[in-house]
C-alpha cells in the first residue's frame, strides 16, 4: 500500500526545550510547524523514521529486509554501509547535548541523532502510539539506494507514515556551524520549492556531492522521501522554511 502520510523535519536538538535553556522560544515556531506536520501521520497504521547518519558509524540496527523485531540479534558492524533498522524500543539519548535526563526508547541508546529527533517528535504528537521501525541512512547512500529504500518502504501491506528527519545546508551564513557557502541559500530553496510543489524529480536529482560540500545532512532521507512518494497521490504542504542559526529548516506535510 502506498504512504499515506509523510512528514519532513529538521534534526536540531534544540527543538527540545531542557536542551534550549534559554534560547528555547527561539525555536517555537519551528517546534509547532513540527510537531504538526507529525501530528499528520495519525491516520497510518504504522509509522517508519527514516534519517542520515554518518558513513561507517558503528550500527547495531539490521540491515534493510531483515526482521526487525525486538529479540532480532545485533547485526554486523559491516552492515554499517548499508541502510540499517532499529526496533521501536531502540533508544536515543541527549546527553552529548547536556540533558542526560532526555531520552527515548527502552533499549540501549543506539540511534543517530537524526532518528532521535524524530522519536521525540513522535513522542510529543498523536501518533505516539502508533508501531514504528526507524531507518538509518548513512550520508554516501547514492540517489538510486536511497530511491530504492523508498520504494521498498511503500511497497509493503501497511498504511505507512513517514517521518523524514534531514536538515538543510549547515553553511547559511557567516554564523552558521561550517563558514558560509554561497551555493547554500540556493540549494535549500531548489529543495524548498520541491517539498512544496512534490516535485520528485528534483529531489531525486540532488547532487550528493554537492550536499555533502555544503554539509546538507537531509539530502539522502529526501531522496528516500522521493522514492517513496512514486507511488502515492499526496497533497503537499511546505510549512516553515528558515535558517535561524545558518541551519537550513525545512518542514512539510504530505496529505
Amino acid at each position: 500500500m502506498p504512504v499515506v502520510a509523510a512528514a519532513v523535519c529538521p534534526h536540531p536538538p534544540l527543538l527540545i526545550p531542557e536542551l534550549a535553556s534559554g534560547a528555547a522560544t527561539d525555536l517555537d515556531d519551528l517546534r509547532a510547524a513540527c510537531l504538526a506536520a507529525v501530528d499528520a501521520l495519525a491516520t497510518a497504521s504504522t509509522i517508519v523514521v527514516v534519517g542520515s547518519t554518518p558513513t561507517g558509524s558503528t550500527s547495531t540496527g539490521r540491515p534493510c529486509g531483515a526482521s526487525t523485531t525486538a529479540s532480532s540479534a545485533p547485526a554486523s558492524p559491516m552492515a554499517a554501509a548499508s541502510p540499517s533498522t532499529f526496533p521501536a524500543a531502540a533508544g536515543g539519548s541527549f546527553a552529548a547535548y547536556g540533558a542526560p535526563q532526555v531520552r527515548i526508547g527502552s533499549g540501549d541508546p543506539v540511534l543517530p541523532l537524526s532518528l532521535a529527533m524524530g522519536g521525540w517528535l513522535l513522542e510529543q504528537s498523536k501518533a505516539a502510539n502508533l508501531p514504528r521501525t526507524y531507518v538509518a541512512v548513512p550520508t554516501s547512500a547514492t540517489p538510486d539506494e536511497c530511491l530504492g529504500l523508498g520504494r521498498e518502504i511503500a511497497a509493503g501491506n501497511d498504511r505507512v507514515g513517514l517521518l523524514v528527519m534531514g536538515d538543510g545546508s549547515a553553511r547559511r551564513s557567516e554564523h552558521s556551524p561550517v563558514h558560509l557557502h554561497p551555493r547554500a541559500e540556493i540549494f535549500d530553496t531548489a529543495v524548498a520549492s520541491a517539498l512544496q510543489h512534490s516535485d520528485l524529480d528534483v529531489l531525486a536529482a540532488l547532487d550528493p556531492d554537492l550536499a555533502t560540500e555544503l554539509q546538507a545532512a537531509g539530502r539522502a532521507p529526501w531522496q528516500v522521501l522521493a522514492g517513496a512518494l512514486e507511488s502515492a497521490t499526496l497533497t503537499p504542504d511546505l510549512t516553515y522554511n528558515a535558517a535561524p542559526y545558518g541551519v537550513g529548516y525545512l518542514v512539510a506535510a504530505f496529505t
